[in-house]
């Protein structure tokens, strides 16, 4: 049965969601699962925006034919040739031989390279290109590496709606509220936006920069991603936060403590050092298992707060395995502007900071402040005053 919403007397959600995806990517845990949008312009000129994930793709074929209602599939717009949005763009169009794609001239090559052969009805475009429905006039603008090389977004300069393909989206099923507004974004979907985008966009910020200096010469009315809740109210505070990220500026003045421990000994040390930050004031602590803990998670609080404590057992004469996979994840997503302390145990050598400080001097701007804590086998009595100054320090960078 068809599952359609109208976002405006000419405007329809066909997309669809999907909770029983464990990993986005085979990678990232979705819990909350993921909608994959979609949506139908009906002018003079019909406009299906992106498809969908082959997981959806029944559901979405019956909401394509409910909002056309009959008419015929003039154009199919196609802002990112990832099979998640472009899956089953070849079924589409065996179903609407007469629709025209409108895409960028590497999505077209991505085509040949996905399905074999390009749609035969095609239209390249360029940035600043125009095409005209009847009422609606779309513009057409590129965003290469948001986060792929093909990307472009639509502006329809009639709303005022930016179909803004996979920027300002996020992790999370829709449930029938389809606008942000309708929803409590800020505490029940901002750390999904925020992990999704700093580990599917996050390692392009230069890209991101120049995609919203782009956006700021328009007036944006209404934001359709193809992941998540669509924007019509408050959107400067969403735009804001990718600014922050992709400037790779701290969101929150903030301490995250992530610990890499054995048998507990690390952890502790780590855990009593929050107890010191909390008596001297700190507020809104995070603590983390990297052992237990999705790296996913970990790099976006780290991209997320100010300041963190890295806590690292010696293991085989290197790096516990979480702590030096999360390091080789900060690295990949560019992380950078950030105050970090180090904890390091090793029963008989320690090795840990060392190899962390190593890994930290390739990143841009990390100030690694305090003496390193470091312990053998475990926190002693005698190393308190070591851990309250390794407090002291933090506070006084907060």
């Amino acid at each position: 049965m068809q599952n359609i919403q109208h976002i405006a007397n000419d405007l329809i959600y066909v997309g669809a969601s999907d909770r029983r995806l464990a990993l986005f990517e085979n990678v990232y845990p979705i819990p909350r699962g993921v909608s994959y949008n979609s949506y139908v312009l009906l002018d003079e000129k019909t406009v299906l925006f992106d498809t969908t994930d082959a997981s959806v793709a029944s559901q979405f074929f019956e909401n394509v034919a409910a909002a056309l209602a009959g008419r015929k599939l003039d154009y199919v717009v196609v802002h990112h040739m990832e099979p998640d949005h472009a899956a089953t763009l070849m079924d589409l169009l065996l179903r609407y031989p007469e629709a025209t794609v409108v895409t960028t001239a590497k999505a077209t090559q991505m085509m040949e390279q996905f399905f074999g052969a390009p749609a035969s009805r095609r239209q390249t475009v360029k940035e600043g290109d125009t095409l005209c429905t009847g009422a609606h006039t779309l513009v057409f603008t590129m965003a290469p590496m948001v986060h792929w090389p093909e990307v472009m977004m639509t502006y329809d300069a009639t709303s005022k709606t930016l179909f803004s393909a996979d920027a300002f989206g996020t992790f999370g099923a829709l449930s029938g509220n389809l606008f942000a507004d309708e929803m409590d974004f800020e505490h029940e979907w901002l750390s999904d936006a925020r992990r999704y985008y700093i580990n599917i966009v996050g390692k392009y910020g230069l890209q991101v920069q120049n995609v919203l200096k782009k956006a700021a010469a328009l007036d944006i009315q209404m934001i359709c991603p193809l992941h998540g809740p669509v924007w019509r109210e408050n959107l400067g505070w969403f735009i804001e936060k990718h600014d922050i990220w992709s400037k790779y500026e701290p969101e929150d003045k903030a301490v995250v403590i992530i610990y890499g421990s054995i048998y507990g000994h690390t952890e502790a040390a780590a855990l009593r050092l929050g107890t010191l930050l909390s008596e001297r004031g700190v507020r809104g602590l995070k603590a983390y298992d990297a052992s237990h803990t999705h790296a996913s998670k970990l790099v976006a609080e780290c991209f997320r707060a100010s300041h963190i404590v890295l806590a690292s057992s010696t293991y085989n004469n290197g790096l516990f395995t979480p702590i030096e996979g999360l390091l080789a994840d900060l690295k990949a997503h560019a992380w950078q502007r950030r105050t970090v302390a180090l904890i390091e145990n090793g029963s008989w050598a320690p090795q840990a900071a060392k190899l962390m400080r190593a890994e930290l001097e390739q990143m841009k701007d990390i100030a690694i402040v305090g003496d390193t804590l470091s312990l053998k086998s475990a926190l002693q009595p005698s190393q308190e005053e070591q851990l309250a100054a390794l407090a002291d320090t933090l506070v006084a960078t907060l």
